[in-house]
């Protein structure tokens, strides 16, 4: 369900134009386009499907705030969480380009997106190349992320798993603003954990104690402590580098 927000429009569109900013120097032309797309901002209460997968639609939707997850449920009913989404993000990619949504993205918590129609997107490809090359960048970013979580799966062990993925949200929610140097609020339950990395709740829950008993992480409630990140990423085989801002070249 969702309503109008009351909330700054300022303030939400600076997600967006933030992430392109880490890619490409944007000029002021250039931000006031993309702050011209980002206008009927909608608030979606706490899990809440922004897009359901089987549906047809034509548009992007921003996640201007909160978290969102994308996801799909096999036909017993597992489900496979794909990845996490962070304010700044486009929602909606792959699914725009086929006939039906692919997969489901709904909210961890109250969120506020804005509808973004796929024909403006295409005029932005066409009007505004800078800005549809950082976008191309941006998918190519997200699509690393992808490979890594496959690797994930279908190689490391449950302790690799789990360091890899802490790590992962320390680069990502840190560089969104969301994190400190080496703690975070952790956004997801240990079942959304088990459901991204292949495991059942109990096997989360004791890779988790492993990781504190070898004193790598500490955990006061939800928030995460790391306290030896070079050491954490040696046993998850995990290279940070791969999650830092690349600008494009020439741009």
């Amino acid at each position: 369900m969702t309503h109008p927000t009351n909330l700054d429009p300022g303030s939400l569109r600076a997600p967006l134009l933030a992430k392109l900013a880490r890619f490409i120097d944007l000029t002021l032309p250039e931000r006031s386009y993309l702050e011209s797309l980002q206008t009927e901002f909608q608030t979606v209460r706490a899990d809440a499907d922004i897009v359901t997968a089987g549906h047809s639609y034509r548009c992007l939707f921003v996640l201007n705030r909160g978290l969102a997850i994308r996801y799909t449920v096999l036909h017993d009913g597992r489900r496979q969480v794909l990845s996490l989404m962070l304010p700044g993000d486009f929602v909606g990619l792959p699914g725009c380009m086929f006939q039906r949504s692919l997969y489901s993205i709904a909210t961890l918590r109250e969120a506020v997106v804005c509808c973004i129609p796929f024909s403006a997107i295409i005029d932005l490809f066409k009007a505004w190349p800078r800005l549809g090359t950082a976008l191309f960048w941006m998918a190519g970013h997200e699509g690393a992320l992808f490979a890594e979580h496959l690797v994930g799966v279908g190689r490391r062990s449950a302790y690799e798993r789990v360091a890899a993925l802490l790590l992962e949200l320390l680069y990502r929610l840190r560089s969104a603003g969301l994190g400190e140097a080496c703690s975070y609020t952790l956004p997801m339950t240990q079942e959304l954990m088990a459901d991204a990395l292949g495991l059942s709740v109990p096997h989360v829950n004791r890779t988790l104690r492993r990781l504190r008993e070898d004193r790598l992480i500490a955990v006061d409630g939800s928030r995460v402590t790391f306290l030896d990140v070079g050491a954490l990423s040696r046993a998850a085989d995990f290279d940070g580098s791969n999650l830092g801002t690349q600008r494009i070249p020439g741009l």
